[in-house]
């Protein structure tokens, strides 16, 4: 991917962001997001990908409503990525004809699916609620 599609997707996450009401904001700021360009092979591999375009984000750490005080252990902070290959692909029309619309609707859902995760909702959960 070259620097100028990167911060034109970087560009369209930070307006997706910026639309976002303000408890959704409060809510997504607890946890970092990170935006890279696709998944390493290592993840691909453990995840099953047959291609790394097939996977636009992804909540890594424990849900909050997992999370125990009287239990601490020693893991890595959590965090969402967004991966731009698999959003730019899952954006494009049946012609290939990826808009910028569609880019945003899209990094807004993968946004809400992975935030949704963190807060303890499933792939059942958030499917209901369009965010599958």
């Amino acid at each position: 991917m070259d620097r100028r599609t990167r911060a034109w997707f970087d560009r369209l996450v930070e307006e997706v962001l910026v639309a976002l009401p303000d408890r959704v904001k409060e809510m997504v700021s607890a946890i970092p997001l990170y935006v890279e360009d696709y998944p390493s092979r290592k993840l691909a591999r453990e995840l099953g990908l047959r291609r790394r375009s097939e996977l636009c984000g992804l909540f890594s750490g424990v849900p909050l409503h997992e999370k125990r005080l009287d239990e601490p252990t020693v893991m890595l902070p959590d965090r969402v990525t967004l991966f731009r290959e698999g959003i730019l692909a899952a954006a494009a029309s049946g012609r290939g004809r990826v808009t910028e619309d569609a880019v945003r609707e899209e990094i807004r859902i993968t946004l809400l699916h992975e935030y949704g995760h963190y807060y303890g909702m499933s792939e059942e959960e958030l499917e209901n609620y369009g965010y599958g």
